[in-house]
């Protein structure tokens, strides 16, 4: 660089003084005060004015100062040029940034991680790793933002295989002690489906190095994998260690709780928001309308949404996304109405929302009014929204309605496939989700993890045994896509349907990653329908560490004993569920009736119509009792 005369140094000095004061434009016009006056910008002139287009990421402002360096002799500069790069890769132009990349005479590791990290942020991997494998063959030496940037695109991409050799190559130029690469590295893991590699990292971290960054790396990772005990663990532990949370600390530990069990934890953290004044912020007050939607208490998510001062899309379609989970279409109906009156039109994430509430609560009625509304309102055109909805009538049971709109899709993609191969499967078409699954195949689709999990799904309800095995080798053989608990539980689940328990348990002891309670779940089901105490016994033992408070695993090793007539084993595992304090909680059933969800119990007497719905109950059992009477003198009579 060269040594800036001490005119230049005092134009500069404003200049930069503007900019720490966040006043971007101000700055850009000292520098056009700085022309008129007969004083040339010199090289930090240049680097401060292109930090000022990055803040505006004004591309026109940016094209104009441009000019200015290409007149100047600092053209060719690589400070300048690497800067400028910048601004154009920040401003999603990179195909002006690639123009001065292009164009660079000498380029150092700051030039290419600023076209890696451009590329990582559009979207691009592919170009992106065409580069770093350019910024190899260059002899450039990748850093921790190389590294980063990697991590990123990999995450993306959910190539487990893929992480871990980021990881190991990050160890080899030796960026691996930088907290902040190994904060990203926590991340990446967690989005590749290993949450045992996350922890490793987090603990490989010294103590005294910790940030509140790695914390909230950790805890958004378990918060992945919806752990919310483990979430609030590390969240103990990290006010323990001295540690303030921040907004993003919040979201993580409140996006955990999803579950209904996990509302009262979901409350103290709600605590904590207003403690430390985090509910002022709109994006922790949309996640706590979504997290006790979630759990089930619509009426608090309702007070918290009502008390808003500044509501955004978002926060009408968490709320309105929860009540049509909880099959209230009345509430929806108004609450979507109302939203367009206060000129908030629903966009993407908002229709999306709704579509799937009403997938999961399997309210037909209101999935076919929002298929018109997006009809009408021409998003029909979007793949996203289609796929949505083939999901959504899938869910609800209606595969002709998913059928008619993805055949009327233009575009059909992996995910178009895949939800229709995932929609037969659930609704017992087992044959035609495999063919599905081989057509998708003939057109030149490539299959992803979701789609084989799909296919593995109906081959295990099917029992189609040797099918499944042919798909399970595909996937690991062909397309070199690592399995996953949900994909090893499958075929867990297809062994032990048939009967191959001792070849369930050597799966099981082969598995690339450590079961979890569902494989471990799957196993003991099936060794209770093929009256299996041996290996039953040795998949409870290993649920009950997993899981000691859950009554599933104790009922199912209690029903395996009684149906073998051992009562002391039977007599072991009620005095542990009493000694472990657990409770079995009875299952409940949901009706949608006149746009309103009713919830029922066994021996339910709570609903303030029970006699009817008794009465009502009773006929249907005395009309169950004689139907096989009366089917039998149908069929003597008319023969």
């Amino acid at each position: 660089m060269v040594t800036p005369s001490i005119t230049n140094r005092l134009w500069n000095s404003k200049i930069r003084q503007f900019l720490n004061q966040g006043k971007a434009q101000k700055a850009l016009l000292l520098f056009r005060q700085m022309k008129q006056s007969g004083t040339q910008p010199d090289n930090f002139t240049f680097l401060f004015i292109f930090k000022a287009c990055a803040i505006l990421s004004n591309v026109t402002q940016t094209l104009l100062f441009h000019t200015h360096v290409a007149k100047s002799p600092f053209l060719t500069d690589s400070f300048v040029q690497t800067s400028l790069l910048h601004v154009y890769a920040k401003s999603d132009r990179l195909d002006l940034a690639y123009q001065v990349f292009a164009q660079m005479p000498k380029r150092d590791v700051a030039s290419w991680n600023a076209m890696l990290v451009g590329f990582v942020q559009t979207g691009d991997f592919d170009t992106a790793f065409d580069i770093f494998r350019e910024m190899r063959v260059g002899g450039a030496l990748p850093d921790s933002v190389t590294i980063m940037g990697l991590s990123q695109a990999v995450s993306e991409v959910k190539n487990l295989e893929l992480a871990k050799g980021v990881h190991s190559f990050g160890i080899r130029v030796g960026v691996d002690s930088d907290v902040s690469v190994a904060n990203t590295w926590m991340s990446l893991y967690a989005k590749c489906g290993d949450l045992e590699f996350a922890e490793s990292i987090f603990n490989g971290i010294e103590a005294c190095l910790r940030s509140v960054i790695s914390w909230n790396s950790m805890i958004a990772s378990y918060s992945k994998f919806e752990k919310y005990v483990d979430a609030l663990n590390s969240y103990k532990l990290m006010l323990h260690d001295g540690y303030k949370p921040d907004i993003s600390t919040i979201i993580s530990l409140l996006s955990s709780f999803v579950q209904p069990e996990a509302v009262f934890q979901g409350m103290l953290i709600h605590s904590q928001a207003i403690k430390y004044g985090f509910c002022l912020d709109v994006c922790v007050a949309n996640t706590l309308v979504s997290m006790y939607s979630k759990c089930g208490v619509i009426d608090s998510a309702r007070c918290l949404f009502d008390g808003m001062h500044d509501r955004t899309a978002v926060s009408w379609s968490v709320l309105i996304a929860g009540y049509a989970r909880n099959g209230n279409v009345d509430e929806v109906l108004a609450l979507f109405n109302a939203m367009e009156a206060a000129d908030e039109k629903p966009n993407l994430v908002a229709m999306l929302s709704i579509i799937s509430g009403c997938g999961q609560a399997g309210i037909l009625e209101l999935g076919k009014w929002m298929d018109a509304y997006a009809d009408s309102n021409g998003l029909k055109d979007n793949a996203v929204v289609c796929n949505a909805l083939i999901d959504m009538y899938a869910k609800c049971g209606s595969m002709p309605d998913a059928q008619e709109i993805f055949y009327a899709m233009s575009n059909r993609t992996i995910v178009s496939w895949t939800a229709m191969i995932a929609g037969y499967a659930l609704n017992g078409l087992f044959g035609e989700a495999l063919d599905h699954f081989y057509q998708m195949l003939k057109v030149g689709l490539k299959p992803n993890h979701v789609t084989f999990l799909a296919v593995l799904q109906a081959c295990s309800h099917a029992g189609f045994l040797e099918k499944g095995r042919e798909c399970f080798n595909m996937m690991t053989n062909v397309y070199k896509i690592n399995p996953g608990l949900d994909h090893y539980s499958c075929m867990v689940d297809l062994l032990g349907r048939r009967g191959k328990l001792k070849e369930a348990m050597e799966l099981i002891e082969a598995m690339s990653v450590k079961p979890d309670a569902a494989i471990w779940g799957t196993l003991l089901n099936a060794c209770k329908i093929h009256c299996n105490i041996a290996i039953g016994e040795y998949a409870a033992h290993h649920l009950f560490k997993l899981e000691p408070h859950k009554a599933v695993p104790y009922v199912e090793m209690a029903n395996l004993y009684a149906s073998a007539r051992r009562w002391d084993g039977f007599r072991r595992i009620r005095t542990m569920m009493h000694f472990n304090r657990v409770r079995k909680n009875p299952g409940q059933s949901f009706v949608v009736m006149n746009g309103k969800s009713h919830a029922f119990t066994v021996d339910d007497r709570g609903h303030h119509e029970h006699k009817l719905i008794y009465e009502a109950l009773d006929a249907l059992m005395i009309h169950l009792k004689k139907a096989p009477y009366d089917i039998m003198m149908e069929f003597l009579n008319m023969n």
